[in-house]
């Protein structure tokens, strides 16, 4: 097959979540462990660490990944959803898979799949791991595709695992309260292995500490240990940035940091890699390489919708927070710019709860309701008539583009355009 055909054959053979939804989701590890078997147990030939966590888990993975190139790893790197390449999930160094590896896997275990009949979710999980074994990699970052104990990641034992925070999203596979979506995310926590918990929250701090415990996992929650001073978010060479000092139980440990992630999720972020990174430790993630990963983070790893500016007259800016406390903290920063008006293309996708979203979303902006182009987007008219019962007012577009170009013809050149509601609504602009 070619690349384009075994791209159709991946994406329409094997079940796929970001396309279908529930239907391709697998509630045990039965298929991925049968493929880790037959592929010779590659999840054992490389160093790991395990991310999970609502929100901040693809920043943190990345700025980790970062940290460990700079520190002079062949470094692994394996996210998901992607958005725009399917290559982006799996990098080493930063670089995509090449295309002739994943056209010879997919030919090579074809008959595999056929047997298995694993999700599109497991067989990357199984290619992602195939490509580091093979590669020598030295060290993999692995962000959990969806809750924890279940995701077809959790077949790794990591020298640490990490947890950024708990918030409300896919709660039909992973609970309606957050104790049970705590729970669900610390299924990556294994027998010995060192936890970060990116943020303290009185519901979810006695499930990681009780089941920490059982596990007898070394425990830091990192907003304990590192407070952020003199923190600012500067415009710089058309991008965000965010700079800070950072103390340690309120000693410097870091002067003048430099992060091109400037959402204000990502001073969360800045607390959990440190953490990470003292529990790894300097032997391995040199300070000076700390600073230079955190960075060089979209440099070393392409990473791209965090707070990212898409152009600046008008200010058109792009995340991709989706849930209630990335919409919370998504709707806080934009309340801090200086604008005259604001405009919010917005696409969501099916099976969101927008009671989680709708509400924090600002009643004075103007909005422009769109669907990603994929099955499970929500219908741009039902998204608009739903928005209504908030108090949230504009017009529905056939395409996200259509939606932003609207946007930019009534948009002032002292205004703000803010595009999001959806990875796959933001993946088609950046």
């Amino acid at each position: 097959m070619t690349y384009k055909e075994t791209l159709h054959f991946l994406f329409n053979s094997l079940p796929v979540y970001q396309r279908i939804g529930a239907a391709a989701y697998k509630s045990d590890l039965n298929n991925t462990l049968a493929l880790m078997e037959a592929l010779g147990h590659p999840e054992k030939a490389f160093k790991s660490i395990h991310v999970a966590g609502t929100n901040g888990k693809g920043s943190v993975s990345h700025t980790l990944a970062s940290i460990a190139q700079e520190s002079g790893y062949k470094t692994g790197l394996y996210t998901s959803p992607h958005l725009k390449d399917f290559r982006e999930r799996i990098r080493i160094n930063g670089n995509k898979i090449p295309r002739k590896y994943i056209v010879s896997f997919v030919e090579q275990y074809k008959k595999l799949f056929a047997d298995i009949q694993p999700s599109f979710f497991e067989m990357t999980v199984a290619l992602a791991f195939s490509y580091f074994a093979q590669q020598n990699t030295d060290i993999a970052v692995i962000e959990v595709g969806m809750g924890g104990r279940l995701d077809s990641t959790n077949v790794i034992t990591p020298l640490l695992s990490v947890i950024t925070n708990i918030s409300f999203d896919h709660t039909q596979f992973l609970g309606n309260t957050l104790p049970d979506i705590a729970k669900e995310k610390a299924g990556i926590i294994k027998p010995f292995v060192p936890v970060v918990i990116g943020e303290t929250h009185p519901q979810t701090q006695p499930v990681f500490e009780q089941i920490a415990k059982e596990k007898h996992a070394p425990l830091c929650f990192a907003d304990r240990t590192f407070q952020l001073q003199n923190t600012e978010i500067v415009l710089q060479d058309n991008a965000f940035h965010l700079h800070c000092d950072v103390l340690e139980n309120n000693k410097t440990l870091y002067r003048h940091i430099n992060s091109p992630l400037a959402g204000l999720c990502q001073e969360k972020n800045i607390k959990t890699l440190l953490a990470a990174c003292k529990i790894i430790g300097t032997d391995m993630f040199p300070k000076k390489a700390v600073q230079a990963g955190i960075t060089k983070c979209i440099d070393n790893t392409g990473l791209t919708g965090r707070w990212q500016i898409l152009q600046t007259c008008p200010l058109v800016i792009t995340d991709t927070g989706h849930n209630e406390a990335g919409i919370q903290l998504i709707c806080r920063q934009l309340a801090q710019l200086d604008y005259q008006r604001l405009h919010i293309v917005l696409g969501v996708v099916n099976d969101k709860d927008l009671s989680h979203m709708l509400p924090y979303l600002p009643k004075d902006a103007r909005y422009y309701f769109c669907k990603a182009d994929i099955p499970r987007g929500k219908n741009a008219k039902e998204l608009q008539l739903e928005a209504a019962r908030y108090q949230l007012y504009g017009k529905h577009y056939v395409s996200v583009k259509s939606a932003l170009r609207a946007a930019k013809r009534q948009a002032s050149a002292q205004d703000v355009i803010f595009v999001g509601g959806s990875t796959f609504t933001v993946a088609e602009v950046v």
